[in-house]
């Protein structure tokens, strides 16, 4: 399926690892040009240089801190004087699992502002930077990495998750006149740097090994196994071209069935 991305713009927040480094080669493969967004620059250039190297594809590689308004301004700034043009935002820059996953007793108010800080009112400013950019063309596609810890009630994290959906959901009604689809993705359990530090989390938590956790998880999941970033990326792929563009405010989880819920 040609789905209409070669010679596209995007921006791609948390993209030197992980998920957002999947989404970001994904976009390259397709024959876009790409601007990955993290705050270390050498994980950035080493992600860049790679990705270019195996793609083809401009890469630019922009140390930004999605905390601080003057700096996203900045790197959009940046990016359009590279590239000329901002057709897609991948929002992903956050803390893995959340700042705050203890019970209320245990929780910091200060971890829990700051996380929200970086996830909910991170992705905001993002979008409140490209948003004239995408207005200007007709065309715009914003995709907000979400979680799942938002579809349940284990983690007090999980509320960012939630806030999330809601911004997703008012900013599709407000920039759906305008060409621009804004929609969320709630991954599984991916295979990513981090998810070591989740099994190691919850083994010390449960009182069992990491190779037990992990086994706990995948026998959770229908499809009994856990994600590749890859996976993630081939939804984003879809979700964030011209094929897409009847699909906006909406949250799909790519979990391998691990969500039990039923969301009409």
């Amino acid at each position: 399926m040609d789905l209409d991305l070669r010679g596209r713009v995007a921006i791609v927040t948390g993209g030197s690892l992980g998920i957002g480094r999947a989404t970001a080669e994904a976009f390259a493969r397709e024959g876009m040009s790409v601007a990955i967004l993290a705050r270390g620059q050498a994980a950035l250039d080493k992600a860049a240089a790679e990705i270019g190297a195996a793609t083809g594809a401009r890469v630019l590689a922009v140390s930004a801190d999605v905390t601080d308004t003057a700096a996203v301004k900045a790197a959009v700034d940046r990016t359009m004087a590279e590239f000329g043009r901002i057709d897609v935002l991948v929002n992903g820059a956050a803390h893995p699992g959340g700042l705050v996953r203890n019970d209320i007793e245990q929780a910091d108010a200060d971890s829990l502002l700051r996380d929200i800080d970086i996830k909910v009112v991170g992705y905001f400013r993002m979008a409140q930077a490209v948003v004239p950019h995408m207005k200007a063309a007709g065309f715009g596609r914003i995709l907000n990495i979400g979680g799942l810890t938002g579809r349940g009630s284990k983690q007090i994290s999980g509320m960012r998750n939630v806030a999330i959906c809601h911004m997703t959901k008012t900013l599709s009604d407000q920039l759906g006149p305008f060409g621009i689809t804004v929609n969320v993705i709630h991954p599984g359990v991916v295979d990513t740097p981090h998810i070591r530090e989740l099994y190691a989390n919850e083994a010390r938590r449960q009182g069992l090994s990491e190779q037990q956790v992990e086994a706990n998880y995948v026998a959770s999941t229908p499809i009994r196994r856990t994600l590749q970033p890859a996976e993630i990326a081939d939804a984003a792929l879809f979700l964030c071209s011209p094929r897409a563009a009847a699909i906006t405010g909406e949250s799909l989880g790519v979990d391998g069935g691990i969500t039990r819920g039923i969301f009409l």
